[in-house]
């Protein structure tokens, strides 16, 4: 599953430049039982199955046998991964992450592991869809790898709100213009815009992310207008 998404578009770019490095392992291969099982059924009853603590263990022992990497675990029950984690975790010199699977993972795998993600509030069949969107997030706050230093920091959730509305050309499409202050080159005019359409978005779409941002003289005025005008509206 991971081949076409680690040799492909910006993480394919950066892995020939030397920027980041991938590899994978098959915890099948790992396994000691002779039909290379690497689940069993849960004690205690219940449907499905659980991924056996003895191939991960054997596993990871290969694969980091000083702890060197950051261990993380894909699971639903992990803390939901944001911007701030993504950069953490960027900042480390090695990741190890395991994919969940069937039921669950044996618990006593957690004891190895220093973290468990999870990339959203629902669940998914296996770990490895989860492991590659972490992937492809933590990867752009890794120097070099977008191709503008800005790009991370313009985009949503960066500075704790979703992102402006960007344009391209023409200025001029079907009877859809640009908005004019984008137009004539005032940079103070096109940042306060700019912070003021990502303000109103966030307040229509995630009202809960503004609570946890600072706001300046501005920003709080435009959110008292938008209040207004939604206590209006009822």
């Amino acid at each position: 599953m991971f081949g076409g998404v680690l040799s492909s578009s910006m993480l394919g770019r950066a892995a020939e430049k030397g920027l980041l490095e991938f590899h994978l392992h098959d915890i099948r291969a790992y396994s000691d039982n002779k039909h290379r099982n690497t689940d069993d059924y849960p004690f205690g009853g219940g449907a499905g199955m659980v991924m056996m603590a003895q191939p991960v263990y054997s596993c990871i022992e290969v694969v980091d046998p000083g702890h060197e990497a950051y261990r993380v675990t894909l699971s639903p029950r992990g803390e939901v991964l944001t911007p701030k984690r993504a950069k953490e975790l960027s900042e480390m010199p090695r990741l190890l992450l395991l994919c969940g699977h069937y039921e669950g993972i044996d618990e006593r795998v957690s004891y190895a592991m220093d973290a468990e993600i999870s990339i959203g509030d629902y669940v998914l069949t296996g770990g490895e869809l989860p492991a590659m969107v972490l992937v492809d997030c933590v990867s752009r706050f890794v120097p070099g790898v977008l191709g503008s230093e800005d790009s991370a920091g313009d985009e949503s959730f960066s500075d704790g709100l979703l992102e402006y509305p960007q344009y391209t050309r023409p200025a001029s499409f079907r009877g859809m213009d640009v908005p004019e202050v984008l137009l004539n080159g005032n940079h103070a005019l096109i940042a306060r815009f700019r912070r003021d359409e990502a303000l109103k978005l966030t307040y229509a779409r995630r009202p809960e992310l503004i609570e946890e941002i600072p706001l300046d003289k501005a920003d709080k005025a435009l959110l008292e207008s938008l209040k207004n005008q939604a206590n209006q509206g009822k």
